[in-house]
């Protein structure tokens, strides 16, 4: 397998979930957007991985989903029974759907508006601020009595709300204000492993 990934982005937790999971991949940094890249993701959007047969992978949701199922035995997917999984699938749309969007608007403010005026701009990531806490809030929630977000368990949701979650840091609260995130963060921040991967993601080629 090989990973495409750009550094600080949400492909960086697919990276994390397969080192948990001790899967044999390999990694490649791309440029987000670039001709190159759009061969393989026509999106130009990262996470994609490919399974090595021209069977290439996106969304990060669906490819942590995949492979925690993929390598059962290491029991970082959601539990048996229909009940555990649609908790799973649950938190995992939430992660996808709420949370994720929520920041785009701020690393991409042109793409929210016809206008290219700075005070408009600005408004664009003021709203963008305010959207982002109140999803955080529901995350905080979430995580009330708990280190990890499904069922106090690690799994691959995990790595996926912690690569996000260190975006609050380039908003105006970041992710110490809010109490129960900032002890799952202090988890992930505390494992070593998490932090190295850290490290070769941003590491210049």
């Amino acid at each position: 397998m090989k990973l495409y990934y750009a550094p600080g982005t949400c492909a960086v937790s697919i990276w994390i979930a397969l080192h948990w999971l001790g899967a044999d991949f390999e990694t490649e940094r791309v440029k987000l957007g670039s001709y190159e890249y759009k061969k393989i993701n026509p999106s130009g959007a990262v996470p994609a991985l490919d399974m090595g047969d021209g069977n290439i992978k996106t969304q990060a949701g669906a490819i942590l989903s995949y492979i925690a199922d993929k390598y059962k035995e290491k029991d970082l997917g959601p539990d048996e029974g229909l009940e555990d999984e649609f908790l799973f699938n649950q938190i995992s749309a939430f992660l996808s759907a709420d949370y994720h969007p929520a920041f785009w608007p701020m690393f991409g403010p042109k793409n929210y508006t016809t206008s290219r005026d700075e005070k408009d701009l600005e408004k664009v990531v003021e709203a963008a601020y305010k959207k982002i806490d109140s999803v955080a809030i529901i995350l905080d929630n979430m995580l009330e009595g708990k280190t990890h977000i499904y069922k106090n368990k690690r799994t691959v949701l995990d790595a996926y709300a912690y690569i996000l979650s260190r975006w609050l840091s380039k908003t105006p609260k970041s992710w110490t204000e809010y109490p129960n995130l900032k002890k799952f963060m202090e988890t992930m921040e505390n494992d070593e492993e998490v932090q190295n991967i850290i490290e070769l993601s941003t590491k210049e080629i």
